[in-house]
């Protein structure tokens, strides 16, 4: 379950210490003191120098656990909190890495549904299944990857066992 569902703040004008925080995320009280060291988390201090989260800390917590999950780097979050006029910036490129993930993933989720709808004995020797990696297979000799246009449908060929 994502940070943000967690969340379930009832917090008034109380605040919480790190070690309820920390249960309340699933998180080792070390990694909120690492993000704290980083720039991330700024909590108040109580007496004796003891953080206090108040409600603010908790969605920025749970921004940053949400951040991470969708593949942000910590520096990338540091920037995008510290720097507004980098915000969308740094929005826009985790934005584009997060699409070709998710084509990326497409792309695994129909090979996967091509070989368990395959009738071959051996899935990787059926033409559609090898249509579907002829770009993997013929990758240029500089190491970039060859992939079809977006939205292009994979190759079709007759589903023929290949020899």
């Amino acid at each position: 379950m994502s940070a943000m569902l967690r969340l379930n703040v009832d917090m008034k004008s109380s605040s919480l210490g790190i070690g309820e925080v920390a249960g309340r995320f699933g998180l080792a009280t070390h990694v909120l003191r690492h993000w704290e060291s980083v720039g991330l988390l700024a909590p108040a201090r109580a007496a004796g120098d003891r953080r206090r989260y108040g409600e603010g800390d908790l969605y920025r917590i749970a921004t940053i656990l949400r951040a991470k999950e969708a593949g942000f780097g910590l520096d990338d979050i540091r920037e995008m909190f510290a720097v507004p006029a980098e915000r969308r910036e740094v929005l826009r490129r985790r934005r584009a890495a997060l699409v070709r993930r998710i084509d990326e993933a497409r792309a695994s989720l129909e090979l996967i549904e091509c070989a368990l709808g395959c009738e071959h004995d051996d899935f990787t020797r059926c033409a559609t299944f090898r249509a579907m990696l002829d770009a993997s297979v013929a990758a240029r000799p500089d190491g970039a990857r060859r992939t079809r246009p977006e939205g292009a449908p994979p190759t079709a060929r007759p589903s023929a066992e290949l020899p």
